[in-house]
């Protein structure tokens, strides 16, 4: 498995040439990418050609209409590492570019899909659009290959709870705390990956050390305490986060502060991986020190539950 970043007008690198191709941004890799991936795997297989991937960065929104691109579910690099952990052969990062937003869907289909890519088979979402103003339906790519032969497999959305599985509706549910419900839209729990940096150190005085998070590029939680697992050097710890400020010291600067459960030793400036399971309760303030540490002991408590019960 393999990674490629293209530049338009660049020449395609081989070994993504002559497979079957999905696009899009995939963020958040969720069930329906899933699919997507899984069925372009399967027909990979079948031509004899490999699995390919496609993705932009930056998002083209963020070119497009920078004052509406939402925070990303997902890092770039952790994008690229489920893309493959759900079996593509090769992921293709587009450089993201004006010039590659401008080409007519026509274009794009001819020089990336058939001349670049030489594509034996495309796998792509319901709504799927492409080329300038997103001029390429799902029924212009359809005609388009037809003409050249190439087949189009459109995948329908997967479902859950009665919607369709979206960035959008878990981006939605991730910033509510609704952190249980997109692990099932994803499939996995979902995850902030950064650096800890250097605090207050006051829950190390509480007796509850926490690792600070810098706040990471992607979408952070809505303010809160959650259970969640925490990723070091190939070890997973049970943990408590804190997401927001802290009331009961007078502190209004959004952090998050997490403690793992049964760990001793530094973590400053290494790079963690939190996965976050379920929401335990909102921030509160509290009369007292000791209040505080008596929630947090409960915090600890359930958090060590939840985990537990994802074995």
């Amino acid at each position: 498995m393999s990674d490629f970043k293209y530049a338009l007008n660049a020449a395609m690198p081989l070994p993504v040439q002559g497979g079957a191709v999905t696009l899009g941004n995939f963020d958040g890799v969720h069930l329906g990418h899933q699919a997507l991936l899984a069925e372009t795997v399967r027909q990979a297989r079948a031509l004899g050609g490999p699995a390919v991937a496609v993705t932009f960065d930056p998002p083209p929104v963020r070119l497009l209409r920078p004052e509406a691109a939402p925070a990303q579910l997902t890092s770039l690099d952790l994008r690229i590492e489920l893309l493959h952990q759900h079996g593509v052969d090769h992921v293709l990062l587009f450089e993201t570019t004006l010039d590659l937003l401008q080409l007519s869907a026509a274009e794009f289909f001819n020089r990336i899909l058939r001349d670049g890519l030489k594509a034996k088979a495309i796998v792509e979402g319901f709504n799927f659009a492409f080329g300038r103003h997103r001029e390429g339906t799902t029924e212009v790519l359809q005609s388009l290959a037809k003409q050249h032969g190439i087949p189009v497999t459109l995948v329908p959305p997967k479902i859950a709870e009665g919607k369709p599985v979206s960035s959008s509706r878990i981006r939605d549910d991730v910033m509510q705390g609704r952190v249980d419900v997109a692990r099932t839209l994803l499939g996995r729990p979902y995850a902030l990956v950064g650096t800890v940096t250097r605090g207050a150190e006051r829950g190390r005085t509480l007796g509850f050390p926490t690792a600070n998070f810098d706040i990471a590029a992607n979408l952070v939680p809505g303010n809160g305490v959650y259970a969640v697992r925490v990723e070091h050097q190939g070890k997973t710890w049970p943990g408590a986060a804190n997401i927001g400020p802290n009331p009961t010291f007078g502190e209004q600067a959004r952090k998050i502060e997490t403690h793992l459960i049964g760990f001793a030793g530094d973590l400053y400036g290494q790079t963690l991986r939190i996965d976050f399971l379920k929401k335990l309760r909102d921030p509160s303030p509290f009369a007292s020190v000791d209040a505080l540490k008596r929630q947090i002991e409960a915090d600890i408590v359930a958090a060590q539950s939840e985990a537990s019960s994802l074995r």
